[in-house]
């Protein structure tokens, strides 16, 4: 278990992505990535150099450090407030970064024991723990991919060297295509839905919350 949790952000909004879009949840982004610094000076060099979060530093709304899985509980409950009745299950989705650094078992517990349902996005490069509601891996080309199993696969694409061919045959409940961001989105989207159309297994993912204007 971490001495300290660092902390991102934490936020309410709607999850934007896969296949629980539009579900209301209160986001904890770890601070922290195996794959990249974090710093635009390493972007090149780094495995993931197409990462488009800001994962460094504590200093996000609602971040920090947290001294104890209980603490960082109750701050993630506070944010979520009140809202959650008969088939309502508070919801948290823990990101980053990579929040498989830091995530352990007392935290789940923790959460757990608020009411919540846990989620993770995962870059798949660390074993999750157990406990965990629903575990989203998105693999990225030239890092090993130990999590193989799983609720949601959502894959970047295009992504050289990460063909979905290459992970259609994991355990994974759900098989996403979410186009690579960036200048060339337009083209990326055209090919993603291409290769849904041609491979029915893999759905569509559009970052919802961009087209939105929400966090």
């Amino acid at each position: 278990m971490p001495a300290v949790y660092h902390v991102k952000e934490i936020f309410y909004s709607l999850q934007g992505e896969g296949a629980r879009t539009g579900r209301a949840a209160v986001f904890c982004r770890f601070a922290g990535c195996n794959l990249w610094s974090g710093r635009e000076q390493d972007r090149a060099g780094a495995i993931c150099n197409f990462c488009d979060t800001d994962f460094r530093g504590t200093e996000g709304e609602g971040g920090g450090r947290f001294a104890a899985a209980g603490q960082l509980a109750d701050s993630i409950a506070v944010i979520w407030g009140g809202g959650w009745g008969p088939g309502i299950r508070p919801y948290v989705v823990l990101t980053g970064g990579e929040p498989l650094l830091q995530l352990d078992a007392p935290l789940i517990t923790a959460l757990h024991e608020r009411g919540f349902e846990v989620a993770v996005e995962t870059n798949g490069t660390l074993p999750a723990p157990p406990g965990l509601d629903w575990v989203c891996v998105s693999p990225k080309a030239g890092a090993e991919l130990v999590q193989r199993a799983g609720d949601e696969l959502k894959l970047v694409y295009p992504q050289p060297g990460a063909a979905p061919e290459a992970f259609a045959g994991l355990d994974f409940r759900h098989f996403f295509l979410q186009p690579l961001d960036g200048p060339d989105q337009l083209a990326h989207t055209r090919q993603a839905v291409a290769y849904c159309l041609a491979h029915p297994r893999w759905r569509l993912s559009l970052q919802t919350h961009k087209l939105l204007g929400i966090p």
